[in-house]
Order: structure tokens, then sequence, then C-alpha cells
């Protein structure tokens, strides 16, 4: 019986190569048909919107504001509900308006500083329409300067 050493048997190394050729070419492939299901599944995704307030600096006692509920691409997004409640500064109530369909509402305020405070921001909550969108992120604020 013959007894082989390890040390000496070059056989092993051969295939080696050849194989890890081969697993990197098909890790590629199935690496590039998961990235193109993934990416196609964005157009199944929901749109973020965000509320423009028009003007967007006011002074305290200001009567109205026109918002505009705009979708990720900036486009006004109808029948959306907006909240508007105190932030910073106070609210004497929290105002609740319906978008129309050019995505815009007015809504009136009426923003107190406390005492000694020269600015403070009131605070915007959106419900969107049933469908693609949703309200996920801080909403841009309206500030109010004395």
């Amino acid at each position: 019986m013959s007894r082989r050493s390890l040390r000496r048997d070059t056989r092993a190394i051969e295939g080696l190569p050849i194989r890890l050729v081969i697993a990197l070419v098909i890790g590629v492939a199935c690496l590039s048909v998961m990235m193109t299901t993934i990416s196609g599944l964005g157009s199944l995704g929901v749109s973020e919107v965000d509320v423009q307030p028009e003007p967007d600096v006011v002074p305290p006692d200001a009567d109205n504001v026109t918002v505009t509920v705009v979708d990720a691409d900036g486009e006004p997004v109808s029948n959306a509900t907006v909240v508007a409640k105190s932030g910073s500064a106070k609210l004497s109530e929290t105002k609740t308006v319906e978008t129309g369909s050019n995505g815009a509402a007015t809504i009136a305020i009426d923003p107190q500083l406390g005492p000694n405070q020269a600015e403070g921001t009131v605070k915007f909550d959106v419900k969107p329409p049933e469908g693609d969108y949703a309200d996920r992120r801080e909403n841009t604020e309206l500030l109010v300067v004395k």
C-alpha cells in the first residue's frame, strides 16, 4: 500500500481557478437579475407628500396661509387633508382643511409667539388621499417671525 502525501499532490489546484470563475459569473448574473427585479418594484411604491406654505414666513396674528400639498415630483395632490397645529408658535386650536383639485387650500390661522420669543413655527401634518401617497417624514413648517 502506497501512501501519498498531500503536500506533493498538485492535482487539487488544477480545477480551482475555473470553479472560481464559474461561481463568479453565476453570482454576477444572479445579482443582475435581482437588481433588475428590485428596480422594477420602485414603480409600485408610494410617493412621499409634503406641504408648501405660501407665504412661508408670516408675522404673529397672520390671518390666512395657503398650503399646497405636493408629491415627491412636486406635482400637486388633490383631496389631501392638511392639519395645522402648534409648533414653537402657538395656535388657539388645531385647524384642518382639504386640498382642492389644484392641491391647494387656505387655512385661517392666528399664530402667537410667547413673551421674549422672536420666532416660532407652525407644524403641518398631511393625511394623503387613498392611493399611492404617504406622509412618513416631517413636513415643511411655517415660520412665524416678529
